[in-house]
């Protein structure tokens, strides 16, 4: 029983990065979908961690660019504009993809910038 309270505390204590890992390798190796862990590891971080912190993790959100899409070049201008990077930056952004552009924004800003980079022609995906 102690090493299910251990277990319990260290999923609580994960950032949302790890949590972000977490959900790819359950995805990738086990076929568990990552939103079917999300929902799993809510209830069990609301109760175990109190309130306060949970409500903080559910307002993050990461912006990953999955694809550029057909218009590589205005998805590069795009991510510059958006996340302030110099243009090389940028690019090495958008030709390592799937890639996080921003981690640990508020949803509104999550959804604005995931709607600025599909218009460009990217595939965006929010976690």
């Amino acid at each position: 029983m102690a090493d299910l309270k251990q277990f319990a505390e260290q999923l609580v204590g994960l950032t949302v990065k790890e949590v972000n890992e977490l959900a790819t390798i359950l995805k990738e190796e086990y076929g568990i979908e990552p939103a079917a862990a999300a929902v799993v590891a809510g209830p069990a971080a609301g109760g175990a961690a109190g309130g306060g912190e949970a409500a903080a993790e559910q307002t993050e959100f990461t912006v990953v660019l999955k694809d550029a899409g057909a218009s590589k070049l205005a998805v590069v201008k795009a991510v510059k504009e958006l996340t302030g990077l110099g243009l090389k930056e940028a690019k090495d952004l958008v030709d390592a993809a799937p890639a996080n552009v921003k981690e640990g924004v508020s949803k509104d800003e999550a959804e604005g910038l995931k709607k600025s980079l599909e218009e460009a022609g990217a595939v965006v995906e929010l976690k």
